[in-house]
């Protein structure tokens, strides 16, 4: 065991390998028994010890554990990594019909089709990642699956919140299954991946996953689907990880000094002579190109060196394993980016003059403009500006990002915990990084929404400048052959309508929006959709898609592509500027597309604003001269340069500064043109969003007539429908459920009051009093009366959503001037209508049940779908169950 000490952390390995499984018998049993796994932790963990990556002391193998012992060994090791943690599995992968989820099947694992709980004894790896990883305190995590279906897992990481420390490796691509290959040899992944740990020592994974797709592709290996078998990796853009300790260390800075850390080293006098340089190890770049992660690294490893010179009579120095994940991190915080590192490290000017270490300022800026103001301050860093006539480096700049309501909230209310991290669960330092000296946010009006509500007594004080640097529109960005022609004509209007007439010239068109907690852009598009919260429910309806929204614009950018069917027919809400300038999916093809500009969508306007802490007067002067100087330079040629070449608009003409823009992509002087928000509408806008993003209330409407006897029994009869929806929904839903016959009493019996339920409730009630009538159903009356109970609900600001389970085989209730009431009634109630016929046809245009749910903004679904998977699926949206 590493020394427990809070100065040097502990590196730790959880190796799981199930060959054996105990039920392979149907109709419960797993496929059967893998003889080539009883192969793979031996083999990696030989090369793991070989390459350096682990001592043998360090990592614990388990051979076909169940499913108690993995998950208490899982807990054990998770907790006690506090440097790298690596978690390999390697055995049987499985996946629901959804494919949104991938489990891993323990030794005891069986399965149980058409239950709740079909995978048993099996770790569904959207638990692996948030109740075990997130809590672990490693500083970097990987994740190594080698099983079929692996690269499922991708999805489940996509939508992690703390991924940026969480490296995953998968052996193959989603939805594929693989061979185990020779019993006599480990698996072919792990094989190769063994091999190339001993050949090659201490590695990247972005090489060693790079390698081993070179590798599979050498040996020809297909999948069962025999296509070609691509391993994957999936890595937060720029973070990386070292496996093995090969290279030189790198030692660390005592800031205000030039040497090694620690409490013997004594530096001496400086030596003005020369030195030759010393190159950073090659895995270090993509490092640079994350302050945001760095930064948050440097505060962990300080506050650890703190709680060390607290403890037992002082720090210990760090070691080496310490120097090679820390001093990267330590070196951004002290302003060393762009400068060269010597042998025992200095800093070196023009004509090898000695360089003291220059002022840091670190500038906090929304996701969606990190790589704007990244390239922003590396120009600004090498610029005449930023030179001293020695030809030292006056500052250095660290940019990083974080999701733009949480910045919002920690400059409100949380100013003191940000100053001085306490014991609460509320630390910005942790959560978005160090206390800026400059803040960039996407829109001026998150400025002033701070300034409205910030407390009294805050410790941040806030100076914004009086323009904006630049500007972008944010667009709905429409793949080009779905454009109108011509375009002058849909300029100016309002959102709603652009994608109602969108959705109009081609049917299966979808519309995406990057999340409005995160990214101002996200915000600001909301603005436009909700126009005011009573169409919350409708915009909502409008952005509706498979899982949560994608970060950033950029992430939705790049994520569009993974399916071209879904590129092709979904028009983006994104900033302007991200049409014209490079992301990071750059080398991915992806459908072309063409601006809209709607008319109530305001536009990014990014503002420099100075950030002033209490405490901060030892060099507030020096600070304070070299904010200035940054902001000059930004709002000068050197900022408009960089503007002009990532497509921002000029702040005052809104022209877009490069002459030279694409007029097929984006318009010129798109006309009216939203430039800026208001406080009050984006706080509206988030509210309203947060609160539908919130509990939900949900009224089922299960049709009892006779005519369902045979709809009635098993997984997909009406009842077994309505029970699988259940797990969407979670203990502060509220729900109800009605059986639609009308036996004399009324068009409806109560089975489920409405009100918040335990899941195994509901499940019993529906179980002991849904029975099929010999009686009609009233489905006129029936609707009606449920408009009447959700309004009664109150207008809140909630999701809701009413479900009809039913044959189709309305009669003349639904007919004439029932129907027309019934539409009417869908169309004002601003309650989305979700209807599962279980026939089909059901669905098919101008049916009664297809017209309710377009004009109440719901979806039919009929036997053309999956209606067990889309049903739960719009349920998921609306509640907050686990499911």
């Amino acid at each position: 065991m590493q020394p427990e000490d809070a100065g040097e952390p502990m590196d730790r390995a959880l190796l799981i390998g199930v060959s054996d499984y105990r039920y392979t018998e149907p109709p419960h049993g797993v496929p059967g028994t893998l003889r080539a796994v009883e192969k793979n932790v031996p083999v990696l963990r030989e090369a793991l010890v070989r390459a350096g990556v682990f001592a043998d002391r360090d990592i614990v193998p388990l051979s076909s554990p169940d499913f108690a012992e993995a998950a208490r060994e899982l807990q054990r090791v998770a907790s006690e990594a506090s440097g790298l943690l690596l978690v390999y599995f390697a055995g049987h992968g499985a996946i629901p019909s959804g494919g949104d989820e991938l489990y891993l099947q323990l030794c005891d694992a069986q399965v149980f089709a058409g239950e709740h709980t079909v995978f048993n004894a099996a770790v569904s790896f959207s638990d692996l990642m948030g109740t075990v990883l997130a809590t672990s305190r490693a500083d970097r995590i990987v994740v190594i699956l080698d099983c079929c279906f692996a690269g499922n897992a991708a999805r489940v990481w996509e939508h992690f919140e703390d991924k940026r420390r969480v490296v995953l490796l998968m052996s193959v691509q989603a939805n594929h299954r693989i061979d185990a290959g020779d019993p006599g040899t480990a698996t072919p992944y792990t094989k190769n991946l063994a091999e190339l740990l001993r050949e090659e020592g201490g590695t990247a994974v972005s090489r060693l996953a790079a390698r081993l797709r070179e590798r599979m592709a050498e040996q020809k290996r297909r999948t069962l689907r025999n296509e070609p078998w691509e391993p994957q990796l999936r890595a937060d853009a720029g973070a990386e990880v070292t496996l093995g300790r090969k290279g030189p260390e790198v030692p660390l800075l005592v800031p205000g000094g030039s040497g090694p850390a620690g409490p013997d080293h004594d530096p001496g006098p400086p030596d003005p002579s020369p030195r030759p340089r010393r190159r950073l190890p090659a895995w270090t770049a993509a490092l640079w190109r994350r302050p945001r992660a760095l930064a948050a690294t440097w505060s962990r490893a300080r506050r650890r060196r703190q709680h060390a010179r607290r403890g037992a009579g002082g720090g210990k120095r760090p070691s080496g394993g310490i120097l090679l994940r820390f001093a990267l991190p330590v070196l951004v915080a002290l302003g060393m980016l762009g400068v060269g590192l010597y042998g025992p490290l200095g800093l070196a000017g023009g004509d090898d003059t000695h360089c003291a270490p220059p002022l840091e300022l670190r500038v906090l800026t929304d996701p969606d403009l990190e790589d704007t103001f990244r390239a922003a301050a590396d120009a600004y860093l090498t610029s005449e500006a930023n030179t001293t006539e020695a030809g030292c480096r006056r500052t250095g700049i660290t940019v990083y990002s974080a999701g733009s309501s949480d910045v919002v909230e920690a400059l409100r209310r949380h100013t003191d915990a940000w100053k001085e991290p306490g014991a609460d669960e509320v630390d910005p330092q942790r959560d978005i990084g160090p206390q800026p000296d400059v803040w960039i946010p996407g829109s001026r009006a998150e400025v002033d929404r701070v300034l409205e509500q910030q407390d009294t007594d805050a410790v941040a004080e806030l100076e914004p400048g009086e323009r904006p640097l630049a500007r972008s529109p944010v667009v709905l960005a429409v793949p080009s052959r779905l454009a109108p022609e011509p375009l002058n004509e849909v300029t100016g209007r309002p959102l709603t309508e652009m994608i109602e007439a969108l959705t109009a010239r081609a049917e299966d068109t979808g519309v995406r929006r990057p999340d409005p907690e995160f990214t101002d852009s996200g915000l600001l598009a909301t603005v436009g959709l909700y126009g005011d919260t009573a169409a919350v429910a409708r915009g909502e309806t409008m952005v509706r898609q498979p899982g949560p929204p994608s970060p950033t614009a950029g992430d939705l950018l790049c994520a569009l592509p993974d399916d071209d069917a879904v590129d092709d027919r979904t028009a983006a809400l994104v900033p302007e500027f991200l049409l014209l300038s490079a992301v990071d999916c750059e080398g991915t093809v992806r459908a072309p597309r063409t601006a809209l500009y709607p008319a109530d969508v305001p536009g990014m306007d990014p503002v420099f604003v100075r950030v002033r802490w209490d405490g901060g007067e030892a060099d507030a002067s020096a600070r304070d001269a070299a904010v200035a100087s940054f902001r000059d330079w930004l709002a000068g040629d050197g900022g408009r340069k960089v503007f002009a070449r990532y497509g921002f608009r000029d702040p005052g003409t809104l022209e877009p500064i490069d002459e030279g823009v694409d007029l097929d992509v984006v318009s010129y002087a798109p006309s009216p043109l939203d430039a800026s928000a208001g406080r009050d509408e984006m706080e509206r806008a988030l509210g309203a969003y947060q609160a539908y993003g919130g509990p939900g209330r949900v009224l089922f409407l299960l049709d009892s007539s006779g005519s369902m006897a045979g709809l009635w029994e098993g997984p997909s009869g009406g009842p077994g429908l309505l029970r699988q929806t259940l797990g969407g929904l979670g203990s502060d839903d509220e729900y109800g459920v009605w059986a639609v016959a009308d036996t004399g009493d009324g068009p409806y019996e109560t089975l489920l009051g409405f009100g918040r339920h335990r899941r195994q409730d509901a499940e019993e009630a529906v179980d002991e009093r849904a029975r099929v009538r010999d009686a009609s159903a009233d489905p006129h009356a029936a609707l009606l009366a449920a408009f009447d109970e959700m309004e009664d609900r109150g207008d809140d600001g909630r999701p809701q959503m009413i479900v009809h389970i039913t044959d189709g085989r309305h009669g003349t209730y639904l007919e004439g001037g029932r129907l027309r009431e019934v539409l009417d009634r869908a169309g004002a109630s601003g309650v989305p209508v979700t209807v599962a016929v279980l026939g089909s046809g059901g669905c098919d245009e101008g049916r009664p049940d297809q017209r309710i749910a377009e004009v109440s903004g719901g979806r039919c679904l009929d036997a053309g779908d999956d209606v067990g998977a889309a049903l739960h699926d719009e349920i998921a949206r609306i509640g907050t169950g686990d499911d």
